[in-house]
This record gives C-alpha cells, structure tokens and sequence, in this order.
C-alpha cells in the first residue's frame, strides 16, 4: 500500500475528506452476485429464454440456435442460413422488414460462430411486441426463395471467400481448429475458396436444415432489458409455428462430444505471417468443461497490455519486448464441451520465431514453479476482471447464455464464474502449465516457412512420426501411429535431403519401403487392416526389341528389389 506520506498534500487532504463522508453519501459499485447481472429463465411453449430486466430505454433481444459450423449438415449451411436472415417471409418482404425497422429506429443482426447461430435486433424498450414477432417470423415463416440465394447469399459468401484468402490470421485460426479437432468444431468457419457450397447450398436444403436449426429443442431466446413476464408473454403469441422437432428428411446433426488430436500443419502465404500454439483448453462455464486455471493461465501468459503507455504485466509481454515486429496474444476459445487455448502470434517472421521460443520457455519456467507470487495474483485478477465484463456485455452475454440453454438447460451466471476463479491456486496453474508441455500440442504456421519454426524446434511435442533408420530398416518410435498425414509430412521433409537416392532406391520404391514399415510398426488388429488395403494385383511386362515379356507381379518384383538391395547393402 502506497504510504501517506508519499503523496502530494493536496490528495492527502482528498483523502481525509473521503474518509470523513458517510457511507450513506457514497455510491457503490455492483458485484458479480448483483440481482441484475443474472439472467431469470423460463419456458413456454417448449422453447426456452432468458432474460435479464437492465434498466435503460433500449433491449437486446437474439434468437440463438444450435446451427454453428460444428452442426452443419453440408458445407455451407450455417453461413446460408446466416444470410437469409431477414430476407423476405410468408408476411412481409425484405424491403418492408428494412422501412419498417428504420421506422423505428432499430437495428438488426445475424451471425454464427463455431456452435451457434445469432440472429437478433437493437430497439427501444417500448417496441419488444414488434421486434418478438419479426424475430418469430425469421424463424418460422423465412421463405428461401430461389433468386435471392443466387442473386444475393452466395454472392456475398463468394467476396467472403476471397477475403479470407489475404489474411493469414484467418487461415491460420481455422488451421488451429481444423488440427485440433478435425471434424465438428474444426470445420472453417466460413467456407474456404476450394470448398464448393455450389455442390451443396440449394434453397429446398436450406430450408429443411432451417427447420432442424430452428427446432424447438434446439434455439433459445434471450434478452437483455425485457422483464421476464413481459418476453415470456410475447414469445408465447408469436413463437407458436416454430417446428417442434427436426424433420426425419435431414440427415442427423453431428452430436458426439469433441475430441481432441493435436498436430501441425504449415501453409505457405506471401501475404503475411502467423503462427498458432494451441493446448487443450477450458470449456464454457455451462458445459460442465470449465477449467478457472486456464483462465488464470491465459491471464498469466497474455502478451498483449490492458494499460496504456504499459507493455503490461504478462509474462510474454516482458520476454518479446526485443520482437517488437511481432504481436502476441493468448486466449482461451471456449466451447459447450472443449476448449482451445491459443497463443497467437503475427507480424516479422523472425520475429515470430523468437517469440515462439521465449513462449514454450516460459511454460516451462511456470511448470517448474520458477513463478513470483506477484504475478499470479495479477493473473487471476485479470481474469476475473475480463470474465465478469464479458458476462456483464450483453453481446457476448447474449449468445453465451443462449448457447448454455440450448446445450444444458442452464444461463452462463457470472457469479459462479468469478467464484471459481477466485478459487485457483498456484499449484492447479503449474500443474496446467506442465500438462500442456506433456500432451500434444497443435502447431499452425502460415507466411514464410523458410523462418518460421516447426514444433520440435523449439521444444514442443509434434504430431509428425519419429523414424529411426537402423539396418536398412526404418524403425517406428511408439506403438502408436497418428492419421494417414503424418507419413505424408515425413516424406515431404525427409525425401528432400534425397538420402533415398544415395541408398540406390527409385522414388516409388523408396514410398513402398515407407510404407510397409509403417505397417508392420501397427497394432495387430490395424496392422492386418492396412495390409489389406496394400494388397495390389499390377503386372507388368518388359519390351525388348518390339517384343513383349513375361508379365510379372509388380509386388512380387518390388519384394524381391528390396531384398536385392538389402543384400548389396550388407556386403
């Protein structure tokens, strides 16, 4: 605490002065267990909605559907039905939903992230029956007609597609995502340039997966500045055509829980450089995922300064003060049930490098407990303070809450939050710290991959195969294999040094040799597997003189090749 003495006279007389008022003359601040940060929640209907009764003369009111990039059905459907928010339905037009809006001076809005979908609406207090109903008809009552899909959604997913094609950051994140988890929550999350929603993307499709998103089950509403009678009431009038469970015609939504793999990958871009260190994250609050250390940890980590003038006082914020080309952040991506801890890092490629290895050194110092005290209690202050602001921001609260409806039957309440956070421990962040280091990590790099590192080179534990060559053989390290991509990055690397040309083998014998290895390094049960998918039945015949040979097994000839060549090898 700063001494008395050390201030300037002025503010010592300042502070008597407060000191003196009464504590009826002092205003205090709400806290994270006030009434009004919390959501009430209800049902009619069978559709489920929360809302949190803020005084002001405007709300916030959002539609939030199970119907993000991981629920897709077919590429390209959560952003089609994005787009055709507030397009024409079976009451009013397009053109009239935009008059009728500015009329009244609100503003509307449609967005999906990886989970979920949000469409909602900005308005005065007083026009919560107008904008209730509009949101019921988009819902229920959206017409997809044929001309404003080709005319108007895929246009503009189309300019989206070239977009992403100029930012690396942007490659680089559904890169992260798309090693992390593959499938579900590592779909992009708006479609690539190769990926073709042409194929896909029809208005009668569209429309029956807008009637599974917009199930009752599967959507909630929420609001913030609406009291609970008053939405309840309106949602009861004019939510009653949503459709009461997804059509049997619909292939299933995808439903199993998330799994994480881990890996690398690296993409070439001369447009820019980013680099992605992503560990196994903490999930939402409502998904029973939670985990406060990583909070903690990501607060602890940072990189990026909260306080102006301030480089701040995370730790990678004081070891990259040298890469001044090179911008570090770290964030936790939460989910219904995983998470993705991510510490991004863009600008000078160099930069990049050195910034990648002051960032696992530090895992390690935190890890290995070579902490201060200081710094923790900092961390868990910062997280607690940013958790509580996105819960008290009503965008991000919007869509949080609605998310855990949907998922669990339960709002995102901030006060449980900031209690748990409060509970972390020194012990529990080193423990995450070195439960990081330990498992797999996922690697993504895009710009110039002449500079920017792979995974092993500055410590952390890749997803590419360990080879050993030993008495002509290659020998696997583990008995575990990861998926079919990690021969194909082994071969990409280690066929450049040309070594299988000094050993006398052709390219295609040396992939042959490749893969039987790998092969017979499996399991029993995946062995056998993948020696019958190598099973082949090729002959060939040589030509001499314009004449024709005997046609021989091409398997037969390339075995007895590789024990010719074992044998040369030997003597």
């Amino acid at each position: 605490m700063i001494p008395r003495t050390s201030l300037p006279r002025a503010a010592q007389r300042l502070l008597r002065s407060q000191a003196s008022r009464r504590p009826s003359d002092c205003r205090t601040l709400a806290s994270a267990k006030s009434p009004g940060f919390n959501y009430e929640t209800g049902e009619v209907n069978g559709i489920k909605f929360a809302t949190r009764d803020l005084p002001g003369p405007t709300t916030q009111l959002a539609v939030v559907a199970r119907a993000g990039t991981r629920f897709q059905v077919y590429p390209g459907f959560a952003e089609g039905l994005e787009k055709f928010a507030f397009k024409s339905t079976e009451r009013r037009s397009s053109l009239r939903i935009t008059r009728e809006v500015e009329l009244l001076g609100g503003e509307l809005f449609s967005y999906h992230s990886r989970e979920n979908l949000v469409v909602g609406a900005k308005f005065f207090r007083e026009d919560l029956p107008y904008f209730v109903e509009l949101l019921g008809e988009v819902v229920s009552k959206t017409k997809y007609l044929r001309h404003e899909l080709h005319e108007e959604v895929i246009p503009i997913i189309k300019l989206g597609q070239k977009a992403i094609l100029g930012n690396t950051n942007e490659m680089a994140q559904n890169s992260a995502h798309g090693i992390a988890f593959h499938r579900g929550l590592g779909t992009a999350l708006h479609p690539t340039s190769s990926t073709p929603i042409t194929k896909y993307l029809h208005e009668k499709e569209l429309k029956t997966f807008s009637q599974a998103a917009y199930a009752k089950p599967n959507f909630a509403v929420v609001a913030n500045g609406a009291s609970q009678d008053e939405l309840s009431k309106w949602i009861g009038e004019f939510f009653g055509d949503s459709p009461a469970a997804p059509p049997k015609n619909l292939p299933p939504i995808e439903t199993k829980p998330s799994q994480y793999y881990g890996g690398e990958e690296r993409i070439a871009h001369d447009g820019g450089n980013n680099m992605i260190l992503g560990f196994p994250g903490s999930g939402a609050y409502t998904g029973g995922h939670y985990k406060p250390e990583i909070a903690v940890l990501s607060s602890l980590l940072g990189g990026q300064s909260y306080i102006k003038w301030s480089p701040g006082f995370s730790l990678l914020a004081r070891a990259t003060r040298a890469q001044t080309q090179a911008h570090v952040s770290t964030r936790n991506i939460s989910y219904s049930d995983a998470g993705l801890l991510t510490i991004s890092m863009g600008g000078d490629a160099r930069h990049i490098r050195e910034a990648s290895e002051a960032v696992v050194e530090i895992l390690k110092a935190i890890s290995g407990g070579d902490i201060a005290k200081d710094d923790i209690r900092k961390a868990i202050a910062n997280a607690k303070f940013r958790t509580l602001e996105a819960g008290q921001n009503t965008g991000t609260g919007l869509e949080l809450t609605g998310a855990g409806l949907v998922q669990s039957g339960k709002p995102s309440q901030i006060d449980g939050i900031a209690d748990a956070i409060d509970g972390v421990t020194e012990e529990a962040v080193k423990k995450a710290a070195k439960s990081l280091l330990d498992g797999k990590a996922t690697v993504s790099a895009v710009g110039d991959l002449f500079v920017l590192p792979f995974a092993e080179e500055i410590g952390l534990h890749s997803a590419f195969a360990e080879f050993q060559f030993i008495g002509g053989s290659f020998l696997a390290a583990g008995e575990k294999w990861f998926a079919p991509v990690t021969l194909t990055h082994f071969l990409t690397r280690h066929t450049m040094s040309s070594t299988w040309k000094a050993a006398g083998l052709t390219y295609n014998r040396y992939l042959a040799v490749a893969a039987r290895t790998v092969r017979r390094s499996l399991k029993e049960q995946p062995r056998l597997q993948a020696e019958r998918r190598g099973e082949m039945d090729l002959r060939f015949a040589k030509w001499t003189n314009g004449k024709q040979g005997d046609n021989k097994s091409l398997a037969s000839a390339n075995a007895s090749a590789m024990t010719e060549g074992a044998h040369e090898q030997q003597q």
